[in-house]
């Protein structure tokens, strides 16, 4: 029996991946620690597994070597005849398919939590692709119940239309955890700190589900994706402003129509013309540029979510 989304089986396989960008720092350091450390990963249910998901652009200190490797986790890459020419990251997508997946059935892994940097001044957020998924909506309340002086958000983030491209995706169910403002290439002591921390607490609530606790109902705030904001170009693609000082580091904070988010070379201040509020993330990502992206846009809305209840101890049993 698998234990999908939903399911009311213990998470026994849990991966924890880093380096998937290979030049945001937190998540490469924590990996390379864990391969050689892993006993930080121990829990009394399961052992997770410390993956460096790109080690090739790791190596290199760069996002990616030919392509963006969290978005190459679709079924078309997956499952796609490897040929000498192909671009190293789809053949690391395929390793990593194989290694954690195949993503889809019933011998892909339980659980993975991607790691992630911004360059934007997101603080602690996470990323989850399943449209309000209680395990994932109690795991990010959990977090907030135990770091209260650190804010941790959750973003929904599910692309129209597409099929899912994450890294996360491979499981039966995922999260990323995005962790900011941090450069490319830099490590910072406290983000370094506070994602280590992060992780263990969530590694502490996956023990805790597994071992049969019941997690009640509780009403919870989530940023809901509704698309991107490119930033003003010339007719040939070359910028002509910039984020306005007014938005800069102003993630997740409320965007009214009428407020300035360009200001361009010449002068002039470019106003949100929108019709409602929004709240932008990812303002500015240095990674983000050549997705042609200034910034995401959310709405913020207050959900309720249904309790959460105790494993059976029958499902709790290790096969």
């Amino acid at each position: 029996m698998c234990s999908l989304p939903g399911s009311r089986k213990p998470l026994l396989r849990v991966a924890v991946t880093g380096g998937t960008h290979g030049n945001e720092m937190c998540g490469v350091y924590l990996a390379r620690y864990w391969l050689q450390n892993p006993g930080e990963l121990q829990r009394p249910s399961f052992s997770a597994m410390p993956v460096l998901a790109n080690p090739a652009a790791t190596a290199a200190c760069r996002r990616y070597i030919d392509r963006d490797l969290n978005r190459t986790f679709t079924l078309t890459f997956l499952g796609s005849t490897a040929t000498p020419d192909d671009p190293y990251e789809v053949k690391r997508a395929q390793e990593l398919n194989q290694l954690l997946g195949p993503k889809g059935t019933c011998q892909a892994f339980d659980f993975i939590l991607d790691l992630h940097n911004t360059t934007a001044n997101t603080g602690a957020c996470l990323i989850s692709e399943v449209s309000q998924n209680p395990f994932n909506l109690h795991l990010c309340h959990y977090l907030q119940l135990q770091n209260p002086g650190l804010p941790c958000r959750l973003f929904q983030f599910e692309p129209p239309g597409t099929e899912s491209y994450s890294m996360d995706s491979v499981s039966k169910n995922g999260i990323s955890l995005e962790l900011g403002p941090q450069p490319q290439g830099v490590l910072r002591a406290e983000l370094f700190s506070q994602m280590r921390a992060m992780v263990a607490s969530i590694l502490d609530f996956i023990e805790l589900f597994n071992q049969g606790m019941e997690f009640p109902a509780f009403e919870m705030e989530v940023y809901k994706n509704l698309g991107s904001v490119d930033f003003p170009r010339t007719t040939d693609g070359h910028l002509t402003g910039t984020v306005h000082s007014r938005l800069q580091d102003h993630d997740f904070e409320p965007l009214r129509p009428g407020e300035p988010i360009f200001k361009l070379f010449s002068g002039e201040d470019v106003l949100y013309e929108g019709d409602s509020v929004v709240y932008p993330l990812f303002v500015n990502e240095a990674a983000y540029y050549e997705k042609r992206v200034a910034f995401l846009k959310s709405e913020k809305i207050r959900i309720s979510v249904p309790a959460l209840p105790g494993l059976t101890p029958s499902s709790t049993q290790t096969p």
